[in-house]
Order: C-alpha cells, then sequence, then structure tokens
C-alpha cells in the first residue's frame, strides 16, 4: 500500500500496471519504456525510502541500460513537472537522447493513478513484453 496522497489508487502494483497500459498506448512497440514503466517501482517493495536504488539493484544484469537509465531518472522527471529541479539538473536530463521518452514515462507514472482505472492483470503485461521481445 503506497501513501493516499500521492496514489489514491492504491498499491503499488496496481500502479505500475497502469502506469504499463497508458505506455503499451503511447509506444506499443518499445519494450525497454514499457519494461521501465511496469518495473519503475519495483523497488519500494525492498525500501520505500529509496525505492529506485533499491529496484535498479535488484533488476542488475536483467535490464538494459536504457531502461535502467529511464527507471533511475523516473524521480527527477517528476521534479521537471513541478518545477523543482534545477537548471544543470535539467539541461543534464535534456541533453539525453532518451529525454522526451523520460518525459513521457514520467507523464504515464503521473497519470497512471486513478481508482478504478482499467490495469492488465501482471501476466497479461509480460506476455505483452515477450510478445515483442520474440517477433524481433
Amino acid at each position: 500500500d503506497q501513501g493516499r496522497t500521492h496514489h489514491p489508487e492504491g498499491d503499488a502494483l496496481y500502479h505500475s500496471l497502469q502506469v504499463f497500459e497508458l505506455a503499451r498506448n503511447a509506444l506499443p512497440w518499445d519494450e525497454e519504456f514499457l519494461l521501465a514503466a511496469l518495473l519503475h517501482d519495483v523497488g519500494k517493495a525492498i525500501d520505500p525510502y529509496d525505492h529506485v536504488v533499491a529496484g535498479l539493484q535488484a533488476l542488475d544484469g536483467f535490464i538494459s541500460d536504457r531502461t535502467t537509465w529511464l527507471i533511475e531518472h523516473h524521480m527527477e522527471a517528476h521534479k521537471l513537472r513541478d518545477g523543482s529541479i534545477g537548471a544543470r539538473s535539467r539541461r543534464r536530463l535534456a541533453s539525453h537522447e532518451d529525454f522526451e521518452t523520460l518525459v513521457l514515462l514520467e507523464e504515464c507514472d503521473h497519470e497512471g493513478r486513478v481508482p478504478g482505472a482499467y490495469a492488465p492483470e501482471l501476466d497479461e503485461a509480460l506476455d505483452y513484453i515477450r510478445e515483442i521481445v520474440s517477433d524481433y
């Protein structure tokens, strides 16, 4: 269960599945982006105070560098939305080739907080990503 102020939808898995669905609607063939959407908060089960580091440690060796970068910086992207990011950090993020994808991930993360909204089952999300990967 997550704090209701930031996550009125409830638990982290339901939130992550909502984020995945929004991401799938936006970039349906980008498996690295979809994995970042699905796994961006996985570390909350390990360490709710530093979920990004905890999640990336758990995922080390299992996800691509691009997926890692998106997850690693998704909290900084929230600071872009609320204007609390510093100029140097903003320039650093904006200079990265996946900046626009990071902004899209943040939008999906921000919007994926709706109580009762449709979200696929975890198996469906994983099967979808496996299908994309097997098509290549």
